[in-house]
């Protein structure tokens, strides 16, 4: 049996009974006048301010494996860990330009999902369908990956039993947490997640700042750090560096730009911005969530602390991804390494949930009502949207449990590559009308193929395939993010096969929006007192 932390998980359980009872009587918070709808369990009645929006999209974009892989990253590869830094700098100023004008068109036509947007914009049935099970494809590792940072906290807690125990018992805390994730996330929908997400992330921004102040007093200040850090990225036979050297810098960068541009069009991400109540909430968040950034870079550093804190103590089968977690577990009291772990283990749950209902709501929109119930209602799309939110939380519950962690890493990174590919349909669909939704559908088809094959063919000291996520790029020589280098293919396909179906006046399909949508101001105090009404999706 292994050595439990009894204050530790005292504390860690303290905070989880508390995120509990906040997840039930969410459903009592802002309360719908018609709960069996979609936009009020899937999107939180699009009611949410600055503030709530704000803690949400943190809550949504900042998970429990952000906390958990990006310090992870730094510790076992060094400066490379640092391009989750430099690609939310870029995310930010670049979804300002275009999400607003999502929100704006998505209110105005009651649009739930991105692939709802790409079905009125392009009349285009195939291309939505696409779009939403590529967004659904994309989900299920990260809600998966989520699973990683709780077991990876309740690994050092020592709770589920040693080595020898059975897979019921050793797991046993896992089903319970997800369990009532499952649970609270049915019944009250978004709105939990989006009132948890003011715990998860106070614990995080005390966390971290506690951590960048009082763990360097305790390892002898920062230039100790990173003299270990120096040591031992300039060892022979070190599989990393303090910089980023010289031929790994075109992959340092396409992988920050192609991560930056895919940050939003993941479903989960795409939720939360639907669910502020004004345009004006979405420009204010663009603007303020760059915070979030700076707590990214503290966060990164703690990589270099668990080096020099020396958390491996010389095991050479270490996992890179028990480099926070052993180190708040060494380096704080008992008492706050439970605060610590609370943060961690909130910080997967509230993505998860968050996921798990941007996942329904693309099922129940773009699949079943799409294409297996044109004639289901409202609270009929409610029901199957609760019902898919439990199956794709079991199902990512499954994948962790009965596969290989590093397999659940390596789809995490497919997932990135292949959401990336529904880009061209939904920002180009923002401002142009331009592309043939054949076009679009052939460049998607043409970026996933090009960009799992080349994933495909990675080895890796851990794995035969999809061993990494950068190749050579095609006629430049260098290698950078497969991702990046697939949409440029999809773009180019796009562009090509537009030019060819307009030659041959290939008919379009019908646009239900008007320029007008693209700018709207409804919602919230901002809206015009003869705004109009908005109208159903379908």
């Amino acid at each position: 049996m292994k050595d439990v932390n009894v204050p530790a998980l005292t504390v860690f359980v303290l905070f989880f009974l508390l995120v509990t009872v906040m997840g039930f009587l969410a459903s009592r918070w802002r309360r719908a006048d018609d709960a069996l709808h979609l936009e009020e369990w899937g999107l939180g009645g699009r009611s949410f301010g600055t503030w709530v929006t704000w803690f949400l999209l943190g809550g949504d974009l900042y998970t429990a494996y952000t906390f958990v892989a990006v310090p992870a990253a730094v510790y076992a590869t060094g400066a490379a860990g640092f391009f989750a830094v430099p690609y939310t700098i870029v995310a930010y100023p670049l979804v300002f330009l275009f999400l607003p004008r999502l929100w704006s068109v998505s209110r105005v036509h009651g649009y739930v999902t991105p692939a709802d947007f790409v079905r009125g914009r392009y009349g285009s049935r195939p291309l939505s369908l696409v779009v939403a099970l590529t967004g659904i494809l994309a989900t299920m590792p990260y809600i998966a990956l989520q699973l990683v940072g709780i077991q990876a906290v309740l690994d050092v807690l020592g709770v589920g039993g040693g080595a020898n125990a059975n897979w019921f018992v050793k797991d046993l805390p896992l089903f319970i947490a997800f369990g009532v994730l499952a649970a609270y996330t049915y019944s009250s929908g978004l709105r939990a997640p989006a009132l948890i997400a003011f715990v998860k992330d106070a614990l995080v921004y005390i966390v971290i700042i506690v951590a960048v102040i009082y763990i360097p007093i305790r390892l002898g200040g920062y230039g100790h750090i990173f003299e270990a850090a120096q040591h031992k990225f300039s060892a022979p036979k070190a599989t990393g560096s303090l910089t980023v050297p010289g031929d790994k810098q075109w992959t340092y960068a396409t992988l920050a730009l192609g991560s930056a541009m895919a940050l939003f069009m993941y479903p989960h991400s795409v939720t939360g911005v639907l669910a502020s109540k004004s345009r004006n909430t979405v420009r204010r968040n663009m603007a303020i969530m760059p915070a979030y950034s700076l707590m990214l870079g503290l966060l990164a550093l703690l990589g270099f602390m668990a080096i020099a804190a020396n958390v491996s103590k010389g095991d050479k089968t270490f996992n890179a991804q028990l480099s926070v977690p052993r180190l708040f577990a060494d380096m704080f009291p008992d008492w706050f390494t439970g605060v610590a772990f609370a943060a961690i283990g909130i910080g997967a749950l509230v993505p998860a949930a968050i996921m798990s209902i941007a996942a329904a709501n693309l099922f129940t929109r773009n699949v079943y009502k799409e294409w297996l119930k044109p004639s289901a209602t409202a609270a009929d799309e409610t029901r199957i949207a609760k019902l898919v939110s439990l199956l794709v939380k079991v199902g990512a519950l499954v994948f962790v449990l009965g596969m290989d962690k590093q397999a659940a890493i390596n789809l995490q990174l497919l997932g990135g590559l292949w959401i990336l590919q529904t880009f061209v349909a939904i920002v180009g669909g923002l401002f142009t009308r331009w592309f043939h939704h054949w076009a679009l559908f052939a460049g998607w088809a043409a970026g996933m193929s090009y960009g799992t094959w080349e994933a495909y063919r990675i080895a890796s000291p851990a794995t035969k395939h999809f061993g990494g996520n950068a190749a050579e790029i095609p006629g430049i020589g260098q290698y950078g993010y497969i991702g990046l280098t697939a949409f440029v293919l999809n773009l180019v396909v796009a562009v090509v096969l537009t030019l060819v179906l307009r030659a041959v006046k290939a008919p379009y399909g019908p646009d239900e929006t008007k320029p007008a949508d693209y700018s709207a101001e409804v919602g919230g105090g901002d809206e015009p007192e003869n705004a109009p009404e908005p109208v159903a999706a379908h």
